[in-house]
């Protein structure tokens, strides 16, 4: 069995150091040259990227070269710097929804304050995975001027969106001290 992503985050990140690591991840998240740095990106990954990056070459489509941006994303889930701050704030516009999806992970497990207006407009993404990930970010760092946005994603058509944009105006409503639910 393989190496859980958090493993290989943490066993890169002793390879290189956390601040080349953050850089390669966020000049990946900008958009970087994956081919450029396919050793880096199986560091971070494991064999599924090495499968992942055999079946690509530089001359295909750009849309379909978005797995390693995820995977520099995952990666600072594990290994941070607030240097990767704004990749990552331009990350939740990613043309790929998985990016985007991501991105908002990261947000919630750095508490990313800067991120609540970006996560807006992804309560409304047409992909629920990506709804569901804006919502519990909003919960763990958005402020009482998004509250509406959570209160009409409770009206959503997923029941797994209602009920994250429900958890997250009650995590807000406590963590702000202020009943927000209305």
């Amino acid at each position: 069995m393989g190496a859980t992503p958090a493993e290989l985050a943490r066993a890169t990140e002793q390879r290189l150091g956390t601040d080349e690591m953050v850089a390669r991840c966020v000049a990946l998240l900008q958009h970087g040259d994956p081919f450029a740095e396919v050793e880096f990106i199986v560091w971070l990954a494991g064999a599924s990227a090495e499968n992942e990056m055999r079946l690509r070459t530089p001359e295909d489509d750009p849309s379909l070269l978005y797995w390693p941006r995820v995977w520099a994303a995952r990666a600072l889930v594990y290994v941070w710097d607030d240097a990767a701050i704004p990749a990552v704030l331009d990350a939740l516009g990613d043309r790929a929804w998985r990016v985007r999806e991501m991105a908002a992970k990261v947000v919630i497990s750095h508490e990313i304050g800067a991120a609540g207006d970006r996560l807006v407009p992804l309560l409304s993404d047409p992909v629920p995975r990506v709804r569901i990930a804006a919502a519990r970010a909003l919960g763990v760092v958005g402020e009482a001027e998004h509250a509406p946005a959570l209160r009409e994603a409770v009206a959503d058509d997923q029941d797994q969106v209602v009920a994250r944009a429900e958890a997250a105006l009650r995590a807000m409503s406590r963590r702000l001290d202020r009943n927000l639910l209305d």
